[in-house]
């Protein structure tokens, strides 16, 4: 499950290069074959233009969103991609500059405007940036190519054309919503944000957004908010990047990663800051836990709490025997891990990325295991009883309740990210296997799977390639969890043909297909298969 591979040749250093969109799709060429049930489209997003005539864009999540859109049909596969036009990128390149500040770059001020407008833009307060440059996913029959902010963007995930831009503040009480929503298989979508709760302090908010809606609606006007978890500090909510979600249960992990909400509103206008100048770590906080019931939202009033982490993904939560069991991607420490994706440090030679992971904190797959029936008199003893799992949960003198994981994969600076599971079928049940996106020193060099049950793992590398998150497609007639494929774009730098999409079987990592392109493609971080 680590990497076989190092570096040198630094071939990374492309998948983080600005390219031109398409005109038209691309024929691929095929080697394997395409299974035939795949007659759909992979969609992926990530940055594209990682400069502005002579500014550039210092943060991996600042280049303007690129889409990529794969097509299948009859075993022939076309490539086709398209800046998706926001106001971040129309502004962009109508004025050859950064007009707006996006998460590690800031935008100067209009050097054409007087003092006296600038002056007055300041009270405007924040352009917030609508770059969506990190998933795509369905609501209702729409499409929308998401950030983390109140703005989405609804696009066509035929022509990839940029067709209107959303304020989810308009419909809701949340300040942004994340990347990572779930969705169940009627359509319903939940995702989580913060908003400013009772009494002027911090919370955050889990929303729903109905399906689609029979008087063809935009069901967006209809979301509404389930439960609200509340915030450790008044003033500066946890980062929150997803959420947990079982059949019954939402699960909420409280990071030491604190935003500055004060720092965001001041600092900005004034002090050239941007988004990333605006976290903070809390030192002493540890991690909460929370839960709260679903239906009806019910928030669950107990204080789980454990050792600090840093954390982006969780890939899966289930209930078992009173106990919700579930799973992430952990950082170790109070960190916060973004202070490593600087384009600067992505794009060192490999010997000072290497470095840079040195003292960075360690990636960790975790279960942790929160009981559902919590007794007083139970205190020092550990309350999880499922026989198959070391992770703990101990009730201390305070009343807190203190959380332990499972270590289901570690190795040193070798990450299981962006993981996926066999979402339709296994999403919030007790489930056997996570895919991902192997990182070595915060390069991505290879897929790995995961099975969570025995720590069995299986690697696809190659040298001098350059992969990214694998979208798992279930087989049709499929039986098993793992019976499908898994899709994942893969850069291969100094190759003939650059980049190709790389079809894997998800039983084992062998190969199936690949569909190779005549061009370079960057890094794209999340995406959906759509049949």
């Amino acid at each position: 499950m680590v990497s076989r591979f190092e570096h040198p040749a630094g071939g990374y250093k492309k998948i983080f290069e600005t390219c031109e969109e398409l005109s038209e799709p691309l024929p691929a060429s095929v080697t394997g074959r395409i299974p035939s049930f795949l007659r759909g489209s992979l969609l992926r997003l990530g940055p594209g233009l990682f400069e502005v005539g002579d500014e550039p864009f210092y943060h991996l999540f600042d280049g303007q969103a690129l889409m990529h859109k794969f097509d299948f049909k009859n075993g022939q596969v076309t490539y086709y991609r398209k800046f998706i036009r926001t106001d971040a990128y129309v502004r962009a390149i109508t004025e050859k500059r950064v007009v707006i500040t996006e998460f590690g770059t800031f935008a100067y001020p209009d050097p054409c405007r007087n003092i006296f407008s600038r002056f007055f833009s300041y009270f405007k307060g924040v352009e917030v940036t609508d770059n969506c440059l990190v998933n795509v996913y369905p609501v209702g029959e729409d499409f929308y190519a998401v950030t983390e902010t109140n703005y989405i963007t609804k696009v066509n995930p035929d022509t990839l054309e940029t067709l209107k831009k959303v304020d989810m503040c308009n419909y809701i009480n949340i300040n942004g919503v994340t990347a990572h929503p779930h969705i169940e298989n009627d359509g319903t979508v939940y995702n989580i944000g913060n908003c400013m709760g009772k009494g002027a302090t911090l919370a955050y908010n889990i929303v729903m957004i109905p399906p689609t809606q029979k008087d063809k609606s935009d069901p967006i006007e209809k979301s509404k908010v389930v439960v609200q978890f509340p915030s450790a500090e008044r003033f500066k909510p946890a980062y929150v990047h997803s959420f947990g979600m079982s059949e019954n249960y939402f699960v909420f992990v409280e990071t030491p990663v604190k935003i500055n909400l004060l720092k965001f509103l001041s600092a900005w206008s004034i002090r050239g800051s941007n988004y990333m100048d605006c976290f903070e770590s809390n030192e002493s906080q540890g991690t909460l836990f929370h839960i709260a019931r679903k239906n009806p939202g019910e928030y669950i009033d107990l204080k789980f709490k454990g050792a600090a982490i840093g954390m982006f993904h969780h890939i899966n939560a289930y209930e078992d025997q009173g106990f919700v069991v579930f799973d992430l991607c952990a950082w170790k420490g109070f960190e916060f891990v973004y202070n490593y994706l600087w384009l600067a440090n992505l794009r060192a030679n490999w010997e000072e990325v290497k470095k840079a992971a040195m003292i960075a904190p360690q990636p960790e797959v975790r279960r942790y295991v929160i009981p559902l029936d919590v007794h007083k008199e139970e205190q020092g003893k550990n309350l999880v009883s499922l026989p198959y799992t070391t992770a703990t949960a101990v009730m201390h003198s305070d009343g807190t309740i203190w959380l332990e994981p499972e270590v289901l994969f570690s190795g040193p600076r070798q990450a299981l990210e962006f993981p996926q599971i066999n979402y339709s079928k296994y999403a919030g049940k007790n489930y056997t296997y996570t895919y991902g996106l192997g990182l070595n020193h915060f390069i991505p060099d290879r897929i790995v799977k995961l099975n969570v049950k025995t720590k069995e793992t299986w690697v696809w590398q190659e040298p001098d390639t350059y992969p990214s998150e694998p979208l798992f497609v279930q087989t049709p007639d499929g039986v098993d969890e793992d019976d499908g494929v898994l899709m994942t774009i893969v850069a291969a730098p100094g190759s003939q043909r650059p980049a190709f999409l790389l079809i894997l079987n998800a039983k084992d990592l062998s190969e199936i297909a690949r569909a190779e392109v005549e061009c370079d493609i960057p890094v794209t971080f999340h995406g959906m298969y759509k049949p």
